[in-house]
């Protein structure tokens, strides 16, 4: 699928691998509609990508803000053509912590936010995607790529929660995929290793740089740019579906 053009949404796009992604697409041409929660980033992300891009606070997990949202793209675009699914929360908690037992709201949250949220997004995303008009020359209407995380294979003490909700979107590649063939609608998942993101930024750089020595080759944090880089391929990719791709540079994560 050629990207000039073409519409997508792209949820966490306020920063991190969201913002990435969502600069890079403008950059090649497409219309973005970033959502996130944080207001004020979302909006200086607006204002720095320009016309071709729009800022939209909202909740994934609420069922009739994303229903009324997705209505609105319609309205105001004509179309969607793609979705990326960047939003998500990373918190760590022990089964049996100092404090006591992992608390049951945090678990719930975590799979709310990081699996019904994605799923939320993903099923009017497709909706909307399947009724986009096939051009000539064209064999696909669009493409969902999820992010996961390679806790997902390999999650580390004190990420239950994370890594439960990563598996899952590891394993809703594959039906989803299939299911949306019909309809030419491909489906991806990224799982990244160690990413510099904000929040591994604000980390004293001797923790940056240990962290780094932990990855094969190159030993350094991945950076977003290459994340939305591999966004971009799986788009313009056709024959990419049902797949999961490990952005890691070979790490396997210990125990701790």
């Amino acid at each position: 699928m050629k990207i000039q053009g073409k519409v997508f949404v792209v949820t966490g796009g306020a920063s991190g691998l969201g913002a990435a992604t969502a600069t890079y697409l403008v950059g090649q041409g497409a219309k973005v509609i970033m959502v996130d929660m944080n207001q004020e980033l979302g909006l200086e992300m607006q204002q720095r990508l320009g016309e071709h891009s729009v800022f939209v606070k909202l909740d994934v997990t609420d069922e009739h803000a994303v229903k009324v949202f997705f209505d609105n793209v319609e309205k105001e675009y004509g179309q969607l053509n793609g979705l990326v699914n960047c939003a998500g929360i990373a918190p760590s908690a022990k089964v049996l912590g100092r404090d006591g037992m992992h608390d049951f709201a945090m678990f719930q949250k975590v799979l709310n936010i990081n699996v019904s949220g994605t799923f939320n997004m993903i099923r009017f995303a497709a909706n909307l995607i399947a009724k986009y008009e096939l051009k000539a020359g064209e064999e696909e209407r669009g493409v969902i790529v999820n992010t996961a995380s390679v806790a997902a294979f390999d999650g580390q003490i004190g990420q239950s929660a994370y890594a439960a909700s990563k598996g899952a979107v590891v394993a809703m590649t594959l039906p989803l995929a299939r299911e949306l063939a019909r309809e030419a609608i491909r489906v991806m998942t990224i799982a990244p290793g160690i990413m510099e993101t904000p929040m591994l930024k604000g980390m004293p750089q001797n923790v940056q740089d240990a962290l780094g020595q932990m990855v094969p080759f190159p030993p350094r944090l991945a950076k977003p740019e290459e994340f939305a880089h591999l966004v971009g391929h799986i788009f313009e990719n056709a024959y990419l579906n049902g797949e999961v791709i490990r952005l890691d540079g070979a790490i396997r994560m210990q125990p701790k």
